[in-house]
């Protein structure tokens, strides 16, 4: 099995393995380190990655990016709203108040989940890893935001299921981030820990974590987020600055159109790139819409003007880090800057500016994700020994518990799991109950939250069950914040207290506190038996009761094998398309080839009669799949390929005859010259069987070949390869049968000889 981390991110994926010497980013179809995080349904079958890219322009309507931003969110979320104005595909209200995307495939309107789509992005990049390492791929850590909430989690987790895959860990980006930084470094002071900055600014987000280091071990002080302010939103920035701008020029509406603005989107996402190390760059589009070319031009000074109010954002974040971590600027050794959307120099200096010291580069930015999952994983499987390492991350979400929507007062509040607290967690909580009950974690602070997100997290129901007398019942509930980040009832269990007043022999009441009839587990006290024989016993009696959970927006196990059986018979429609298409290719590229060889290579193994039929029948085929053909069944590519290879067959193997032909004689001339030097030693009877067979072989060839070198090419030959080779193999049986025979005897008239003796 293999150790992997994914990053899944916005706009693209990236891959690592944990290999025996270090960490590898595996390379896709394309040699490239990156993956594009793209679906696209075409008309009969899914493009996953990369072939998504190449098929969006053809269907934007169908292609799905930016699913990462979906995920785990409800269809009424005012920023679910914004995220869905900015993309092309069709979208509804799921029943439980989650996303439906809407798209057409095989001619039906389909409906997926975010987390179907997310299933579709896992399975390809398990394909991938596999295909790479040559090894099946079940245990991985996934990279995830620090930002996401218990329902994203559960919904990534889902995603990985139905792909096929076991999560290990989801772990936080900086937190990756800081593992795969602080493993490896080893110049950190021994003063005392050295506290890092990781300001991770990706395609739509950016996150700012604090961490501690000591030798041999990472802890998490803090993490801050803007769930809305990455990369994307300074495209956004010059999109509409230049959309604006071709209104006026080409009195074109760049927004009215989709195809026209996804070049543009992806045309300011390069000029922002040139930007980064230019102080000027041109933009032109030729044919963007209405068939006219465009062209434009900025300054970066320009650009950043227009971006000042993104720029000060950036701070935001970074100094609710810093307090939340209890530190000041002053007590930050080092800043480290990745992210696909940090090379924006104006994000430098204002970072420069706030942590009074210029930010480092020393991993690499789109990578680093990956490799600290890969790392991860390797440190939680028992397949790779890793050096001991501890990784200490923590929630960033004060969340509390209602029971019975009442909330249960934690010392001073109603927080059980505040902020900052250590993943995982575990409390145990001891309540008064007699019979059934729910409880209901919650988020404690919606300000904590990204804008529109419910406090409701999910709801546990402890039971049923009954107590025989709740004045003496209480149950102890074990709640767990897991190494997901996600809040788990693990058990509960159901502590009675009885007072049994019985007259029961010594014997009899030793027999009753071990055990009982129904199998629940008797604890027994001190007995204090009376003068009269009645003994007062007081017993504990220990009962697990069963805990379900119901989460709102999350599969059920019903809804999960569904959907595992509905992308095992997409990814088959997939592998058949697939197939069909190398029969295509493989049909259309012998008739290429053979119309080229039969007026060129194949020209004197061809009748006139022959040559004539077979170009007919390859001019009809190659009609046939610019018509009719454009569209077929694989079974009917591979017919005609057969039937094509019935005509042209013969003619083939005529020509490749010949050379097998000179070869097989060649080889046989060869066998009979060194079977003639070997009889030199032999006996004149042997030696005379052996030549005369010799000569037999020798005459057969000869006279073959003067008939068959007196006959055209163009018609089968008299004598074939195959029967040379026949000749061969006989000749050298014959003689080898000879040759042991007599060996044998002379044996046998040795072993006389010395018995006479």
């Amino acid at each position: 099995m293999s150790v992997v981390g994914f990053d899944i991110g916005n706009e693209k994926c990236v891959i690592a393995a944990v290999k025996q010497r270090g960490v590898d980013v595996l390379l896709n179809d394309e040699s490239k380190r990156e993956t594009p995080a793209l679906v696209c349904f075409g008309e009969k079958q899914r493009f996953l990655g990369s072939a998504a890219a190449a098929s969006a322009m053809m269907h934007p309507k169908t292609t799905v990016s930016q699913v990462k931003r979906l995920i785990g969110r409800k269809f009424q979320d005012p920023d679910v709203q914004n995220e869905l104005r900015m993309l092309p595909f069709e979208t509804s209200e799921g029943q439980d108040g989650g996303i439906l995307i809407h798209l057409k495939y095989l001619g039906e309107t389909h409906r997926f989940t975010p987390v179907q789509i997310m299933a579709m992005l896992f399975a390809h990049l398990k394909y991938m890893t596999e295909t790479n390492l040559g090894l099946p791929v079940l245990d991985c850590v996934i990279g995830i935001p620090s930002y996401f909430t218990d329902l994203q989690r559960r919904a990534y987790l889902d995603a990985a299921k139905i792909a096929g895959l076991k999560p290990l860990r989801l772990m936080h980006d900086c937190t990756a981030t800081a593992l795969g930084y602080g493993i490896y470094k080893t110049d950190f002071s021994n003063a005392g820990p050295t506290n890092v900055a990781f300001v991770d600014i990706g395609h739509c987000d950016t996150q700012v974590s604090i961490v501690s280091f000591e030798a041999g071990q990472m802890r998490i002080l803090s993490h801050a987020f803007n769930n809305s302010l990455g990369g994307r939103d300074f495209d956004e920035i010059l999109f509409g600055y230049f959309a604006a701008c071709f209104k006026e020029q080409y009195n074109i509406d760049v927004y009215s159109n989709v195809r026209a603005s996804i070049r543009l989107r992806a045309a300011c996402e390069k000029l922002k790139k040139v930007l980064s190390a230019n102080a000027e760059a041109p933009l032109n589009i030729e044919c963007l819409m209405d068939e006219k070319d465009v062209k434009g031009f900025i300054k970066r000074e320009e650009f950043e003007k227009l971006a000042s109010g993104l720029l000060e954002r950036i701070k935001i974040p970074c100094t609710k880090a810093i307090t939340d971590a209890g530190l000041t600027v002053g007590k930050v050794h080092a800043v480290e800057l990745v992210g696909s959307g940090s090379r924006i120099p104006a994000i430098t200096r204002q970072l420069a500016s706030f942590f009074r010291r210029e930010p480092s580069r020393t991993i690499n930015a789109s990578e680093c994700v990956a490799r600290g999952c890969a790392l991860q994983c390797a440190m939680l499987s028992p397949i790779f020994r890793v050096r001991d390492y501890e990784v200490q991350d923590c929630i960033p979400f004060s969340i509390g518990f209602s029971l019975d929507k009442t909330p249960i007062l934690q010392g001073s509040n109603y927080v059980l799991f505040p902020r900052g607290q250590p993943i995982p967690s575990a409390i145990v909580l001891q309540l008064q109950r007699s019979s059934l009950f729910h409880l209901e974690p919650f988020y404690a602070n919606p300000n904590e939250l990204p804008s529109g997100v419910p406090s409701e997290i999910s709801c546990f129901t402890i039971g049923p069950f009954q107590a025989s007398n709740s004045e003496r019942a209480r149950v102890k509930v074990k709640v767990q914040l897991n190494l997901h980040g996600i809040v788990t009832v693990e058990s509960a269990m159901l502590i009675e207290e009885h007072v049994d007043d019985s007259e029961l022999s010594t014997k009899e009441a030793r027999h009753v506190t071990n055990g009982s009839e129904d199998g629940t587990y008797m604890q027994s006290k001190p007995s204090n038996a009376s003068a009269d024989g009645k003994t007062n016993d007081k017993t504990m009696r220990r009962l697990e009761i069963p805990v379900s959970e119901n989460i709102n927006g999350t599969m059920t196990g019903v809804e999960l094998m569904e959907a595992q059986d509905k992308e095992l018979k997409l990814a088959q429609q997939d592998r058949t398309m697939e197939q069909t298409k190398e029969k295509k290719n493989a049909l259309e590229s012998y008739v290429y080839e053979m119309r080229n060889k039969l007026f060129n290579t194949y020209r004197g193994f061809a009748s006139d009669e022959e040559r004539d039929g077979i170009s007919k029948s390859l001019q009809e085929t190659e009609e046939w799949l610019y018509d009719d053909g454009e569209d077929e069944t694989e079974g009917a590519y591979t017919s005609k390929l057969e039937a094509l290879k019935k005509l042209v067959d013969p003619v083939e193997n005529r020509f490749k005859d010949e050379e097998a032909r000179t070869q097989a004689s060649t080889d046989l001339f060869r066998c009979i010259a060194d079977i003639r030097m070997s009889t030199k030693s032999l006996p004149n009877e042997d030696r005379e069987s052996i030549l005369n067979e010799c000569n037999k072989a020798e005459q057969w060839l000869t006279e073959k070949t003067k008939q068959q070198d007196s006959l055209p090419k163009n018609i089968d030959p008299l004598l074939w390869s195959s029967e040379i080779k026949k000749m061969t193999e006989d000749l050298n049986m014959k003689c080898m049968h000879i040759m042991s025979r007599k060996a044998s005897h002379r044996n046998l008239d040795n072993k006389g000889r010395d018995q006479q003796g």
